[in-house]
């Protein structure tokens, strides 16, 4: 399949205006990380992945995808509305009183595409292991695919989930990290230092990629690359390299912005840098 990759990037422009959009109007919101992975979401979801708009919950016959930073959920209700499973309008609903858009994704509600709610950090990858080892054993041969944040590693589940992957050669599982060295209170060196994510996840019996989360050619290739990793035994992860923030001057490479929304001059500003290519909603 040909990479349209300025059609990506206009994506990518109005999903980050969605965000900034979403969190402005209740004041309330994660901005920093959902910026900063829209161009991994725009990939999967308008590239890469096999999935199905009109929304199995068991996910059969197509790639599955699980969010572990639940926080960064403006991010994903975007890719969502935009690829078809609910009405874009419905991004106007955004933490509002029962609305299905809460502040972290849940099921309650019905919302299509989310499969768990998610949020509680440190379970994602535990989940995704659950839905890889139910396609193995039902002879479904796509992918599920787990985000999970680099502060969230500091959780001691996700340790746990890495040793159980790698014992039991779940290799249809492809964990990415957003890699971007910031959390809520601080850069990760300043909070719990990481150390060497590439040798640790080695360690646990992971095979190891790394990529530039900005770059879509760049994307679709490691990803493409992660998948042929099925069939060798072996978990893979993708260390994905991130600006907190990314597309707004003003957010970009600061923790300030994880759990903050604009005010109406900063979102005047913050929209005056993102192109409107597919219609607000």
């Amino acid at each position: 399949m040909s990479i349209d990759i300025e059609n990506l990037k206009r994506t990518a422009s109005q999903v980050r205006r969605d965000i900034i959009r979403q969190v402005a109007a209740v004041n309330s919101g994660h901005p920093g990380g959902s910026l900063g992975c829209a161009d991994l979401f725009t990939a999967l979801y308008f590239h890469i992945m096999d999935h199905d708009p009109s929304f199995n919950m068991k996910g059969d016959n197509e790639d599955m995808f699980f969010l572990s930073n639940g926080h960064i959920s403006p991010v994903w209700y975007s890719v969502l509305a935009r690829s078809g499973y609910f009405p874009i309008q419905e991004l106007a609903t955004f933490r509002k009183i029962n609305s299905r858009l809460q502040g972290h994704p849940a099921t309650h509600e019905g919302l299509p595409g989310i499969r768990v709610a998610s949020g509680s950090l440190g379970q994602g990858i535990s989940v995704a292991i659950g839905a890889a080892l139910t396609k193995r054993l039902n002879k479904d041969d796509k992918h599920i695919f787990v985000l999970t944040g680099d502060g969230e590693l500091q959780e001691g589940q996700i340790w746990e989930s890495l040793m159980f992957a790698a014992h039991h050669k779940v290799d249809n599982l492809i964990a990415i990290v957003d890699y971007n060295g910031q959390q809520i209170d601080g850069p990760n060196e300043e909070v719990i230092s990481l150390g060497n994510l590439h040798d640790k996840w080695s360690s646990f019996g992971w095979d190891v990629l790394e990529m530039d989360g900005h770059d879509f050619e760049d994307i679709i290739n490691t990803i493409t690359k992660a998948k042929e990793n099925k069939g060798t035994g072996k978990p893979v992860v993708i260390l994905m390299k991130t600006d907190m923030g990314k597309g707004v001057d003003f957010m970009e490479g600061t923790h300030k912005w994880h759990g903050k929304a604009p005010n109406a001059e900063q979102t005047e500003s913050a929209l005056s840098q993102l192109e409107e290519t597919l219609g607000d909603y």
